[in-house]
């Protein structure tokens, strides 16, 4: 029986790109994003049969509940969890907005905390389940202008390594996953060429290259609670 893997934020960019991974490596897919004719899209161009689409704005307590219930009666227990859903808007934090402040919070920290909690109950039964989130190099190292982005990121490495320390018992792993500069519409508005100068590996990732390490924290069965880094090199410089 092929594994089911929940990705929110699959609809695009990096969890776009984990779902198509994940979808030729025999999986089942559940796409959750709150564009629903984007979840349909993607799951049209799936490799295989019987994936889904769910629209969902992770932010939501009762929108997500609902939805993993769903996903629950109409595909079975959750394998994999991916968190790829995510929001940006960059400004100095005197400039931030408190509308913004919630919504980046809601979005990067809250959502990815009520996913995490709603697919439990169903990864209890299912054998050598994992999840991986995905963070940010910004929430590790902090960067200029991206204070309140930096915080919702930085929270997940916390988050993370606590989860993985309550569910390690059930054989459920938990991992962080930290992009530096990838091409995705997140980074679109940014300078390319200004971006490169600080990377040492001189040029962009691409979301294909952040599923790879996607991909290697769901299936290696000995790796929890830990945070890997996908960037180029950029921490290097920071």
């Amino acid at each position: 029986m092929s594994r089911l893997a929940v990705v929110c934020g699959g609809s695009r960019g990096i969890g776009k790109a984990v779902s198509r991974l994940l979808a030729e490596r025999g999986c089942r897919l559940a796409v959750v994003s709150r564009n629903e004719d984007a979840a349909q899209a993607t799951v049209a161009s799936l490799h295989g049969a019987d994936h889904l689409a769910f629209s969902c704005d992770v932010s939501k307590v009762q929108e997500v509940q609902q939805t993993f219930d769903t996903i629950y009666k109409t595909c079975g227990n959750v394998s994999y969890l991916v968190n790829a859903a995510g929001i940006n808007r960059d400004a100095l934090l005197l400039r931030t907005k408190p509308e913004d402040m919630v919504a980046l919070l809601h979005t990067n920290l809250l959502g990815t905390i009520l996913t995490c909690r709603a697919a439990l109950r169903s990864m209890l039964h299912s054998q050598g389940a994992a999840i991986v989130n995905i963070g940010s190099v910004v929430g590790l190292k902090g960067n200029a202008g991206q204070c309140v982005y930096s915080a919702s990121k930085a929270g997940l490495e916390g988050f993370t390594r606590s989860l993985a320390k309550e569910v390690a018992s059930r054989n459920i792993r938990v991992n962080l996953l930290a992009p530096g500069f990838i091409h995705t519409n997140m980074t679109a508005e940014l300078m390319e060429e200004d971006g490169v100068r600080s990377v040492p590996l001189g040029r962009f990732g691409e979301p294909e290259e952040v599923a790879q390490a996607v991909l290697f924290l769901l299936e290696s069965s000995y790796v929890t609670g830990q945070v890997l880094v996908v960037d180029g090199g950029l921490q290097l410089a920071m």
